[in-house]
């Protein structure tokens, strides 16, 4: 990564060392699948972020963030299930974050003129 400040680089960095730990938290409690959704989604988002920061054109680099958003809507969906599923954690700092993403990536994807 750049040592230039790029808010969603540093945003779905810091939410990916996040991730890792609550997903440690629910393997923990043996909640296996929804750690591996989690992980995925969750991680995905920061990769594509920063795959879409190498980009060979306009285009690339808004198909990447938009793979970036879907990963995020997806982690979104499965933050809210340990919401509202009694048996498993949450934090809502996580929401809050993720939801900032999409966000910011909504942003992003609808100022790229191609």
């Amino acid at each position: 990564m750049s040592d230039r400040p790029n808010l969603i680089v540093d945003l779905t960095f810091e939410f990916s060392l996040k991730i890792i730990s609550f997903t440690e938290k629910l393997e923990a409690l043996r909640k296996f699948n929804m750690a591996n959704q989690l992980f995925r989604s969750g991680t995905s988002i920061g990769a594509n972020v920063c795959e879409a920061q190498g980009a060979q054109s306009k285009s690339d680099f808004k198909h990447k963030c938009k793979v970036a958003y879907k990963e995020a809507e997806e982690t979104r969906y499965w933050l809210l299930l340990c919401q509202k599923a009694e048996s498993y954690p949450f934090e809502q700092s996580m929401l809050d974050d993720v939801q900032s993403i999409v966000k910011v990536l909504g942003k992003i994807i609808s100022s790229i003129k191609e």
